[in-house]
This record gives structure tokens, C-alpha cells and sequence, in this order.
């Protein structure tokens, strides 16, 4: 049972390996311990390190299991447009998709083996179903000050949805990014915010 006043939210973070989205979780799961929810996560990184699939199950309000059940997220947030295709089952009727529209190659694409989706055809193909903010999060991470902090644009914007205070969200930023590209990362936080608002 979700503690008194705190609604329980479930978020599937979804990406390769290489593009953050460890730290994109641990940014969430810390903001939500300050604010003294219940938290549980889990993280599967597969072959991450060889730009394989990553998945961070976060279920926040939750004593349960840490693993969200099929159809269970209310939002999919993916820093890849064909991973947020891969774990779509995860997210339920009524959920949202957030979503970087800058694809990332995997060797079997470069090397000739295999042809990536057109990223518009898989935005329709997501569309038909959900709802879904689809941009693109590594421009504006640059525009940000570095292409790195991707994962900090989309963490930004998933805040419109968390029941998290967004100085909570800024702080656990500040805190978990290198010292020195905390501006950046500030700024990567309030690109992504305000590019799904309203």
C-alpha cells in the first residue's frame, strides 16, 4: 500500500547502453527518497556496455515488487525510438511515451546486415496507440552545452509527470552530474521540461 497522500507512479526508462539512463534513474529514485516516498527499482543492462538494450523499472509510492508488470507504467520514457517500440508492452492503455527521436545505429545497421526503421514510421506506429512526446533530446542537450547530457533533457522532460518537485528533481541533478557540468545539466533539465509542457 502507497504511503498517505503519495500516488503510486511507475516509469519504465528504456535506452542503449552508453546514453544514461542509469544515472537518469538514480536522479528520480534519489528525489523521491528526499521526499521520503517509497521507492523501488530495478535495472537490466543486458550487454549495455557493447550498446546492447538497458531497462530501469521505477515504481514510485510502491512497497510491492520492484519488476512493473505488463501494461502496468503510466509513462515509457525512452533515450532511443526503437527501444521505446521494445518495451511498449510495459506501458498501460492510457499511458504516455516520451521519447528521444535521435536513433542510435546498432552495429548490425552500420555494418550492412540489417536496415533501422524510419524514426517517423515508428513515432505512427507508437502514435496509434498512445499518447507521445517525440523530439529531439540530443539537439537540445547540445544546445545545452553538450550532447552528454541527453539523459538530463529527458529527465526533464518526464518531470512534468513525476509526483516530485521539480527543486527536488534539480537538486538530486546537481548532486549526481560531475561538478563541472552542472550549468549544463541545469539548463539540459529546463529544455526538456519546457519542451513538453503544455
Amino acid at each position: 500500500m502507497s504511503a498517505p497522500g503519495i500516488s503510486q507512479f511507475d516509469l519504465v526508462i528504456a535506452g542503449v547502453g552508453g546514453q544514461g539512463a542509469i544515472l537518469a534513474s538514480d536522479i528520480i529514485g534519489k528525489a523521491a527518497v528526499k521526499e521520503n516516498m517509497p521507492v523501488r527499482a530495478a535495472e537490466t543492462h543486458g550487454m549495455a556496455q557493447r550498446g546492447g538494450s538497458v531497462v530501469n523499472h521505477i515504481r514510485l509510492g510502491c512497497e510491492l515488487g520492484s519488476m512493473i508488470p505488463l501494461k502496468g507504467a503510466d509513462v515509457l520514457f525512452a533515450l532511443e525510438p526503437s527501444e521505446a517500440l521494445r518495451y511498449l508492452e510495459y506501458l498501460s492503455d492510457d499511458g504516455v511515451i516520451i521519447v528521444n527521436t535521435d536513433p542510435i545505429l546498432p552495429v548490425t545497421v552500420t555494418s550492412g546486415l540489417c536496415t533501422y526503421p524510419d524514426v517517423a514510421t515508428i513515432i505512427l506506429k507508437l502514435k496509434e496507440t498512445h499518447e507521445v512526446k517525440a523530439f529531439n533530446a540530443t539537439e537540445l542537450a547540445k544546445e545545452a552545452g553538450h550532447a552528454q547530457s541527453m539523459n538530463v533533457v529527458m529527465v526533464g522532460a518526464v518531470s512534468n509527470y513525476l509526483p516530485i518537485p521539480v527543486e527536488t528533481l534539480l537538486e538530486c541533478v546537481r548532486e549526481l552530474v560531475p561538478q563541472k557540468t552542472i550549468d549544463i545539466n541545469i539548463k539540459a533539465f529546463e529544455l526538456g521540461r519546457s519542451q513538453v509542457q503544455g
